[in-house]
């Protein structure tokens, strides 16, 4: 019996691991005391696997990298986790931690062990215990959620990874749906469990087919774990024309810089990625990083040679403006939170009309959410980089804004509102924006005045006219900042990050 792509757990394994290199780790396990029942049950899935338990464990090589590995198997009674399974779980983290070894979990689980009971399910503390150790050792450790991973497992070291993957259509969540119903009386809904339902709403990092997991996995593993040495990263050198400490002289216009961030052909957080970052891993629901209509980009990314985990807003698809919104919002905060775990600089891309307005944005605390993130970014411990890329409005623009530096580019611009927001409060129409929009100081030239921006990007003239080249070099002033970031200490950088925000602003009183 097997479940979702139909895979026991030594094909799934075999998916991933080089040819010949699965070593094994799996010690004999007992079930003494067991009623003759159980241990009928388990001689039963023991004659039907090949396996003495629900999990199996080892070393491979993954694209010639050692990797520890845990893979469930559902063919032994669900995938469900009893003392003795939970004991080889904790065993085989241990050990990855002990060599180093990053650590691959493959879940595919209905949960505890109902035979064994609450012993069975308060060793879910055991196993999670042993994971934030590896991850406090500073070892990556990602899950891939197969189909069904229900119960402790998925509430325990099935969603613990620093990245969370999925396969397409697995059901993930706590109670099974018999159980629901049998609880509560009425039918689950439809699509409540499904990975690509969880995808969307940030509880899942990607979806990913079996087929394409190695690589998936083979570029996630060498950003996290080939970093340079700052000392080995030379820094692309700075062009003429992009002055690190821009003056008010050839500033644009503001109102014509607002217009040019609002051309439905300008460069946004996508085309960065893709011209500027090499081959990127997309963090997003399966529709892929060309499809879904979210405002909200995540991925992790190199720039020069950099690894940096991206978080961005993606002002429109096509001629449609995206709404940033509360779930958005908490998903930046997750994001933030995952780059702190991983020990890389988390860079934040600004481009958007603003936060959603909406009654259901009131409810859902669009509001709570930017003041959340605000927090969360001031305190984060590794390096954070912003870019203002093109719009920045509101709040919605400003819950990305707290860094160590910004790179702007030099149409970019940041606003309490939209200009015509701005002209509706001051003089009760909208006929007043572009010269509100001039009066108030939103242009990156400006910004850098009262020191949030560090550096302007030049556009030549346009980014919509020149996209690719626009990006690229963006690109590259990304990686010089994050090698410059990549020097500094955590002490050193905290306190000049808390003076950096003490004195915004200055320049104008």
């Amino acid at each position: 019996m097997t479940a979702g792509s139909g895979l026991t757990a030594g094909q799934f394994v075999g998916l991933l691991a080089d040819p010949g290199s699965f070593t094994w780790w799996d010690e004999p396990v007992g079930h003494e005391g067991a009623d003759p029942a159980y241990l009928a049950s388990l001689a039963r899935a023991q004659a039907r696997t090949g396996l003495d338990e629900a999990v199996t464990t080892g070393r491979i090589l993954l694209a010639g990298r050692p990797v520890a590995v845990v893979a469930s198997e559902f063919g032994f009674l669900g995938g469900s986790i009893g003392v003795s399974t939970a004991e080889r779980i904790t065993r085989a983290v241990e050990r990855a931690t002990a060599e180093r070894l990053p650590l691959i979990a493959l879940p595919v689980s209905g949960g505890t062990r109902m035979q064994e009971g609450s012993a069975a399910f308060l060793c879910m503390l055991r196993v999670t215990a042993a994971v934030q150790a590896h991850q406090a050792a500073g070892l990556p450790y990602l899950t891939y959620l197969r189909n069904p991973t229900m119960g402790g497992v998925f509430a325990s070291w099935g969603t613990l990874g620093h990245l969370v993957l999925a396969e397409p259509g697995a059901r993930l969540g706590f109670l099974g749906p018999r159980v629901y119903e049998e609880l509560r009386g009425v039918p689950l809904p439809d699509g409540v469990q499904l990975a690509e339902t969880l995808a969307g709403r940030g509880l899942v990092d990607a979806v990913v087919a079996p087929g394409d997991l190695r690589d998936a996995l083979r570029r996630l593993l060498a950003l996290l774990c080939d970093r340079p040495a700052p000392a080995d990263t030379p820094r692309p050198p700075t062009e003429p024309d992009a002055p690190d400490a821009p003056g008010a002289a050839g500033a644009p216009d503001a109102w014509e810089a607002v217009l040019r961030t609002r051309d439905p052909g300008r460069p946004g957080t996508r085309e960065l990625l893709r011209h500027a970052a090499g081959r990127p891993v997309h963090l997003e629901s399966p529709a892929g990083p060309e499809g879904p209509d979210r405002a909200l980009v995540r991925a992790l990314a190199s720039f020069d040679g950099q690894p940096a985990v991206v978080v961005g807003q993606q002002r429109r698809t096509g001629r449609q403006e995206l709404p940033f919104t509360a779930a958005d919002l908490r998903a930046v905060r997750r994001t933030a939170r995952q780059a702190e775990q991983l020990g890389l600089p988390l860079v934040t891309v600004v481009d958007t009309a603003g936060a959603e307005l909406s009654a259901q944005a009131e409810l859902d605390g669009v509001a709570v959410e930017i003041a959340q993130c605000l927090t969360t970014l001031l305190a984060l411990r590794t390096p954070v980089l912003a870019v203002l890329l093109g719009q920045g409005s509101g709040g919605g623009a400003l819950a990305l804004l707290p860094a160590d530096r910004v790179l702007a580019a030099r149409h970019a611009w940041l606003a309490p509102l939209p200009p015509e927001g701005a002209s509706a409060i001051v003089h009760r129409d909208g006929e007043h924006a572009a010269e509100l929009a001039r009066a108030q100081g939103i242009g990156a030239y400006d910004l850098a005045a009262v020191g949030l921006v560090d550096r302007v990007i030049p556009e030549l003239p346009d980014a919509a006219a020149e996209p690719e080249a626009f990006c690229t070099r963006v690109g590259h002033a990304i990686g010089a900042a994050l090698a410059e970031l990549a020097a500094g200490s955590e002490a050193d950088r905290a306190a000049a990050r808390r003076l950096r925000h003490r004195r915004l602003g200055d320049a104008l009183r």
